[in-house]
């Protein structure tokens, strides 16, 4: 897959609300944070708009500008405002060609990871499960967040997850396993299961992450994906961040679960990865190469542009 272009200084960033909207002082706020980082902003005119109270407008409406975004000729990436619902409903409207000949940088997660599978699986481009605008650049890009948002997008032939202070990358399967890493969250993840954009996990690295969910409804979604055949050729498993998720018994979490879906299957599990729905939130880029190795609990990703 092609690793998009470097983000440069001085750079004109197109905002998109493909999922839920913000109010019109929210986007004010994101557009002055983009350009005291330095860079132009462009803006799709739905951010504030709203359809059924959960979406940022129509979804063609929302398909089109993503495409226009791709289209410009004078932006040099895409940053989605935040997730929420009704990504999926776009998916139609989009010009695969228009993407495939424009590659920029995406980023984005949580209910943007069907825009994930789309562009990965569909226009062979790199994107990134990164912060978004108003979800956490606003209030909340920590040193930490924003020092691997850009190493992720400007490395030159490598980038190497760093673990933030305090969360110590976990091990529950060892191994050494590498492939294009694919996924995103969980929910999203299994909604894709018999539609065009379904997740192709045959030898990649699957990334799962979550939020507000209870320990059962983790294990369902889990065991939806083992039962759909999406860990079988898989060459391994790293899990994110599951934030607000409860637990019945501090012994069996998600790690446990997944080591449950997964058994008999010989592939590296690692957990405690800092990208999701809490912060530090570490960007990620899905569709490139990566290498999982729990010997030097690394997580490296190479860069082909």
């Amino acid at each position: 897959m092609k690793y998009p272009n470097k983000l440069k200084k001085g750079a004109v960033i197109g905002l998109v609300s493909p999922s839920s909207p913000i109010s019109e002082e929210r986007e004010e706020q994101c557009k002055n944070v983009i350009e005291s980082l330095g860079y132009k902003v462009k803006m799709s005119d739905n951010i504030a708009a709203s359809k059924g109270g959960f979406m940022a407008g129509d979804e063609k409406i929302r398909g089109q500008w993503i495409n226009k975004m791709f289209a410009d000729p004078e932006v040099d990436a895409i940053f989605c405002i935040r997730g929420g619902d009704g990504a999926n409903r776009i998916i139609e409207y989009i010009d695969l060609d228009i993407i495939r000949n424009n590659k920029k940088i995406f980023v984005g997660y949580s209910d943007i990871t069907s825009l994930h599978f789309l562009f990965n699986q569909k226009c062979d481009l790199v994107t990134f499960h990164g912060p978004m605008v108003s979800s956490n650049i606003v209030d909340n890009f920590d040193d930490e967040s924003k020092e691997a948002f850009f190493a992720a997008l400007n490395s030159d032939d490598e980038y190497i997850y760093k673990s933030p202070a305090n969360f110590e990358v976990g091990v529950a399967r060892e191994g050494k396993a590498s492939g294009i890493m694919i996924g995103g969250n969980l929910t999203v993840m299994c909604a894709s299961l018999g539609t065009s954009i379904e997740m192709d996990t045959k030898d990649k690295i699957i990334f799962i992450e979550e939020i507000g969910e209870h320990i059962g409804n983790l294990d369902r979604h889990i065991y939806q994906l083992r039962n759909a055949g999406k860990f079988d050729g898989a060459r391994g498993i790293i899990l994110g961040q599951f934030a607000r998720c409860e637990v019945d018994e501090e012994d069996y979490t998600i790690v446990q679960s997944v080591m449950d879906a997964t058994d008999g299957l010989n592939i590296p599990v690692m957990y405690n990865i800092q990208s999701g729905h809490s912060f530090p939130m570490i960007n990620l880029p899905m569709g490139a190469e990566c290498i999982m190795d729990t010997d030097s609990k690394s997580v490296t990703f190479k860069i082909e542009r």
